[in-house]
């Protein structure tokens, strides 16, 4: 009885976060069968997830690409400790950086890999490890160092701000918050607000939301770049 005991103990908590219930259910009784796994479902919701993570110990969240990414973004946030796998149908570029962006330490798609394969990620991104393609990386690494910039001119069409104040404005104008943006750029959350304070002053504007709708009128997008802090 022990010995069923400290077993169980070890086992990986998972969740699997799905809206299709026939697929989740699917998913749910082949993690069941192995013993290294406590498996559990719920909705791919933040109020179910969060709930979920409540009731019992989760260690891996399983999720599906077909849901808003912005779920794993909050739920990277606040619980940055649980590993996040997404479960995709096609390894395009935006799915791929857009997931990794949001927190999600591992792609698998079931069209490429085995059931036998699932189980081995999910072990390693709870061991601390990211799980990818050779392709999927190499998205990484081209986007990796890179953030976009949005070029904000004047009414006379005269550029007004540097190269790091416009990719604060691009990050701003994607509804990141202070935090986030230091997060993005490896900087700091002080450091971001001086940012914001030159670029308010700059533009002639006094709010996050006056600077989004400047943005959105004056300004056009330009390619990512890397630029040095």
């Amino acid at each position: 009885m022990g010995q069923k005991f400290a077993a169980a103990s070890k086992a990986i908590g998972v969740l699997v976060a799905d809206s299709n219930h026939m697929q989740s259910q699917l998913l749910v009784s082949a993690l069941r069968r192995r013993p290294e796994f406590r498996v559990s479902c719920c909705e791919a919701k933040a109020n179910a997830i969060l709930t979920a993570i409540v009731d019992r110990p989760i260690d891996v969240v399983l999720m599906n690409a077909k849901h808003d990414l912005g779920v794993a973004r909050n739920l990277h946030l606040s619980h940055p400790q649980i590993a996040k796998i997404l479960l995709i149908e096609a390894s395009d570029r935006n799915t791929v950086v857009n997931a990794f962006r949001a927190g999600v330490r591992g792609l698998f798609c079931f069209s490429d890999s085995p059931f036998r394969m699932l189980c081995k990620c999910i072990q390693c991104v709870h061991e601390g490890q990211l799980w990818a393609s050779n392709k999927q990386l190499e998205y990484l690494i081209e986007t990796i160092t890179q953030v976009p910039s949005l070029r904000i001119i004047n009414s006379h069409g005269s550029k007004l701000l540097t190269p790091r104040e416009e990719q604060v404005v691009a990050l701003v104008a994607d509804g990141l918050s202070n935090r986030d943006v230091a997060r993005e750029l490896g900087l700091t959350e002080h450091t971001i607000k001086k940012y914001l304070y030159r670029i308010f002053d700059k533009v002639g504007v006094s709010s996050r939301v006056e600077l989004v709708l400047y943005a959105v009128t004056r300004g056009a997008v330009r390619s990512a770049e890397w630029i040095p802090t």
